[in-house]
């Protein structure tokens, strides 16, 4: 069953409610909190962005009517708006979905680039990605994407080189050969800036793959100091993206792929999302991202 909100003008109030929601949680703990404000028609874009930066997470999103889809979401970093959020998204339905305003099954979301599906599965919700776009790079900016991380070829995994890859939000992925390497990455973070702006990334993914007897396939971090993000616990954009490069690039043969995150933040929000593959011709057509949340508080903030 799905709920369309109606909402009607009101004064602009003095203050807003945020709910802050850990979304990818791996049990009841970890995950990646976003800030969430429900009925947000009153707000402009500079108050929005004025409203992430004073919640300070990774990013806050602002609900509000569609004309197209169930909900109208907005994601704004600390820095700037962005196009997609993963874990705003899953924070966002799982929190609607607690106060009862959608149901299980299906519903959508409006964003600035488009429509996509979202699948409410008992506790889980799930997004809809677009089927992958790969950008491959020169030797040179390969290394410097490495030297930005302090690494060199040496840490790269048999076979597999840094790309781009975009599911509606572009990421570098950069596959390293064991999970050492990936938990020694010493990042570079102007470098990893200047790199985003020449490459027009969101963020730098670097991943180590799982041994094969462990139910979980890879395990990741995320640096986006572009987006005012130094480093992230879960990322829904981002682990779409990798579930697609493991598929295609790697010969993963499983269609649902679940990758942990967070480990190696300076404290430590272990994370798990769980990506579902659509596959035809052996070809990703599209797919879906998605996980658990936990609610944790509901904070006033000021509005200018």
């Amino acid at each position: 069953m799905r709920v369309r909100t109606t909402l009607t003008n009101i004064a602009m109030p003095t203050t807003v409610p945020v709910t802050v929601v850990n979304a990818f949680v791996d049990g009841h703990e970890g995950g990646n909190p976003a800030g969430v404000v429900l009925d947000a028609e009153a707000f402009t874009a500079d108050q929005k962005l004025a409203i992430a930066r004073r919640v300070g997470l990774s990013e806050t999103v602002f609900v509000s009517a569609s004309t197209l889809a169930d909900f109208k979401l907005e994601f704004f970093t600390p820095a700037r708006q962005i196009a997609h959020c993963g874990h705003a998204t899953i924070a966002t339905f799982s929190l609607m979905r607690e106060q009862g305003r959608i149901g299980n099954g299906p519903s959508s979301k409006e964003t600035i680039d488009g429509v996509r599906r979202i699948e409410i599965d008992g506790d889980l919700a799930f997004m809809e990605q677009r089927a992958p776009e790969y950008t491959e790079l020169s030797t040179e900016h390969q290394d410097s994407a490495l030297a930005a991380l302090g690494l060199d070829r040496g840490a790269l995994a048999s076979g597999l080189v840094p790309c781009i890859v975009n599911t509606g939000n572009p990421f570098l992925l950069i596959p390293l050969a064991d999970e050492e390497r990936l938990g020694g990455v010493a990042p570079d973070f102007p470098a990893i800036e200047r790199m985003s702006e020449v490459l027009d990334l969101v963020g730098y993914y670097p991943f180590a793959r799982l041994s094969s007897s462990i139910r979980r396939q890879a395990r990741t971090r995320m640096f986006a100091p572009r987006y005012g993000i130094r480093e992230e616990a879960a990322t829904g954009t981002a682990a779409g993206p990798l579930a697609c490069y493991l598929h295609d690039r790697a010969a993963e043969p499983m269609t649902t792929l679940h990758i942990e995150q967070g480990q190696w933040m300076s404290v430590p929000s272990p994370s798990i999302l769980t990506v579902r593959l659509e596959v035809q011709r052996n070809q990703v057509v599209r797919l879906f991202v998605g996980g658990r949340a936990r609610i944790r508080e509901t904070v006033p903030v000021s509005v200018d």
